[in-house]
């Protein structure tokens, strides 16, 4: 049971990589970085990383979503592309293809059995507590180098859904 609930969780996190990427509208968009957000900690948590999960799933959800909730209201379409066109088909199509070559190309055929037995060796035997402290101590320089990253990504969404007006910049 714990292999088919690991498995629906990545199988998640892979539909809503594409449904984010595949769609050029932010309204639909949003939806799949919703369910990718959600199900890459559901695969935390399956690895034993409970904690972290949880964390992270607070900021993404609570930063970067308002972020992109607010930049995607200034930048109203007045017909967005839904997930039933024919161009967004083709790019679910080419994106499910390509993930699907490099599963079978880095070695798909072996599956998930050993990933969630309890035995895997990509995780160790570092229990969760001890992760996060490691995390602020011996990964202070990842977590500044994320904080650049993240406003980075606010400024990138801000000049992107900017428009011909100053965009989401302007006084509203």
């Amino acid at each position: 049971m714990m292999i088919y609930m690991s498995f629906l969780a990545l199988f998640g996190l892979v539909v809503g990589f594409v449904a984010v990427v595949s769609n050029p509208s932010p309204y639909y968009a949003a939806l799949g970085l919703v369910l990718g957000a959600v199900c890459g900690c559901w695969v935390l948590v399956d690895l034993g990383i409970s904690f972290l999960s949880l964390v992270l799933l607070l900021i993404y959800l609570g930063g970067m979503l308002v972020v992109f909730a607010y930049s995607a209201s200034l930048a109203a379409e007045p017909y967005p592309e839904a997930w039933g066109s024919g161009s967004v088909f083709m790019y679910v199509f080419v994106y499910v293809l390509v993930v699907v070559i490099i599963y079978m190309l880095v070695g798909g055929w072996q599956g998930f059995e050993g990933l969630f037995s309890g035995d895997n060796k990509l995780i160790g035997q570092i229990s969760d507590c001890v992760g996060v402290g490691m995390m602020f101590s011996l990964g202070a320089g990842f977590l500044v180098l994320s904080g650049w990253a993240l406003l980075l990504a606010l400024f990138v969404v801000l000049e992107v859904t900017r428009g011909l007006s100053r965009g989401s910049l302007r006084a509203v």
